[in-house]
């Protein structure tokens, strides 16, 4: 694979992985430069980021599945 096909692979999964372009474009500069390690903490922050949003989502959920629990519960009590 040359250097121009995986570039556009590592920028497609950088897209694919929710990253903006900011993101992207630092990251790919770190690649360049030789600063693997800087490149490393983008990724680690965004991923940081995207595992919050999916706490906050689960607690979301969380949350309706418990009023659904307690709906289903005070209509069985009331047959």
């Amino acid at each position: 694979m040359n250097s121009k096909s995986n570039e556009d692979a590592i920028i497609q999964n950088l897209k694919d992985a929710g990253c903006n372009q900011d993101i992207i474009t630092a990251f790919i500069k770190d690649l360049k430069e030789g600063s693997i390690d800087d490149g490393m903490r983008l990724l680690a922050a965004h991923r940081r980021l995207l595992l919050e949003e999916l706490h906050r989502e689960q607690k979301q959920i969380d949350c309706l599945d418990y009023l659904v629990y307690k709906m289903e519960k005070t209509k069985k009590a009331k047959i």
